[in-house]
């Protein structure tokens, strides 16, 4: 199926081509929460995207009262579409188009509202609290917005979902139920009870004195992730549908696939057997072998845990012959179920531009040598296919494989 749009919000761009670059000259997001803060003291670094007047995507009406996430998310469908040179109507019929869009909701301003009454009791609360805050409201506010009629829905697979949802629009595609579907996730999870409770989960990256040094996936002197913020939405589109009306494409999503742990609800298999098996079915859902991908775009977060478990996934699928392997939250953060789906616009870019962005910070692999990290600098290439990883709390495992516009799968 064709990418034939990319919006994003990120710590580093609000543009693809912006975050492509970012990742590849390692211009980090990562910053210290400013004293006046309400984040200053419960993280020591952050990642935080653009602010965005809600009134820039709503009516002022209904700007007032709506979580961040969810503006992000219209923002990036908005970008999305515009890019995709796409107009419900003119372009497609309404109940041809169908949105997936997904992230943990409006914790924010959940939060905020519980504050109101708890100083003010039961009128300090907002009648409009409900829409402002359930997951399905990014989804629901796109469709909305647009005027689109077709199957709407979100995922809730934590920092899978992201991805899972491009994996969704997929199957709704090749099921012949939309000839497009705007697909991605938008997270806004920098407040102050979520930052407690992953600083207490003592999963945050601390003791660093410059930020940017924080976010070191595969390093072994990563001691935590980087939290962030974002959002993204690809347009993903039946190519023959994309031919039809002269779009360009960025590039094709060839097949995923999606697995679980059954471990452990925060902690991943520590072999990565589940997750080797997620990479292995979306090869073969693409129909290509380990030996077509040409670059792997990892997960890793910059856990301990996290990464090594990854590292072991790689090593079950590829042995000693690895593609080359970088994950770019070591300038992007960890912006949550937002991650698989920015990184998979990066990966397109990546196919684009014959270009392999690094993992930024990786001075000193925890690999042994037996994987091929890209390190320091972008690399050259000329990979036909990418491998793109997401996995999240619950043992969810999501693996992507995009190609160059009309690679075909292996016989």
């Amino acid at each position: 199926m064709a990418v034939t749009g990319i919006g994003l919000v990120s710590p580093v761009g609000t543009s693809a081509a912006e975050v492509f670059d970012a990742t590849c000259e390692g211009r980090s997001g990562a910053v210290r929460p400013p004293a006046d803060h309400p984040l200053h003291g419960l993280l020591d670094v952050a990642a935080f995207s653009p602010a965005i007047e809600a009134t820039s995507v709503l009516p002022a009406t209904e700007a007032r009262f709506v979580d961040r996430s969810i503006v992000m998310a219209l923002r990036a469908a908005e970008a999305a579409l515009a890019d995709a040179g796409i107009e419900v109507g003119r372009d497609v019929a309404p109940d041809r188009i169908a949105v997936v869009v997904s992230g943990v909701g409006g914790l924010a301003l959940l939060e905020e509202q519980v504050i109101q009454y708890a100083s003010k009791g039961r009128l300090g609360v907002s009648p409009y609290l409900m829409p402002g805050v359930l997951p399905n409201m990014g989804a629901a506010r796109i469709a909305i917005k647009f005027g689109i009629q077709g199957f709407t829905s979100s995922v809730g697979t934590a920092c899978a979902a992201g991805a899972q949802s491009v994996g969704e629009a997929m199957r709704i595609l090749r099921a012949d139920e939309a000839d497009i579907v705007l697909c991605g996730c938008s997270e806004a999870p920098l407040f102050p009870t979520f930052a407690a409770a992953f600083g207490n989960a003592r999963a945050l990256a601390h003791g660093w004195a410059d930020p940017v040094d924080a976010s070191r996936p595969f390093d072994r002197r990563r001691n935590g992730l980087v939290l962030g913020e974002g959002a993204g939405v690809l347009v993903l589109e039946r190519p023959e549908h994309a031919r039809a009306r002269g779009a360009d494409r960025y590039a094709d999503v060839l097949g995923w696939a999606a697995t679980n742990d059954a471990y452990h609800p925060t902690t991943p298999r520590p072999d990565g057997s589940a997750a080797a098996q997620c990479m292995s079915k979306a090869l073969r859902d693409a129909g290509l072998a380990p030996g077509d991908i040409g670059y792997l775009n990892a997960h890793g977060t910059s856990t301990k845990a996290g990464d090594a478990a990854e590292l072991r996934a790689i090593r079950a699928v590829y042995g000693d012959s690895t593609p080359p392997v970088s994950s770019t939250k070591g300038v992007t953060g960890h912006m949550l179920g937002a991650s698989g789906v920015i990184e998979a616009a990066i990966s397109v870019l990546a196919l684009q531009r014959g270009l392999l962005p690094p993992t930024h910070n990786l001075e000193d692999p925890d690999s042994d040598g037996d994987i091929d990290h890209i390190r320091k600098a972008p690399r050259p290439a000329g990979a036909q296919a990418v491998l793109t990883n997401s996995f999240g709390f619950g043992g969810h495992n999501v693996s992507l494989v995009l190609a160059d516009p009309g690679t075909k799968a292996t016989p």
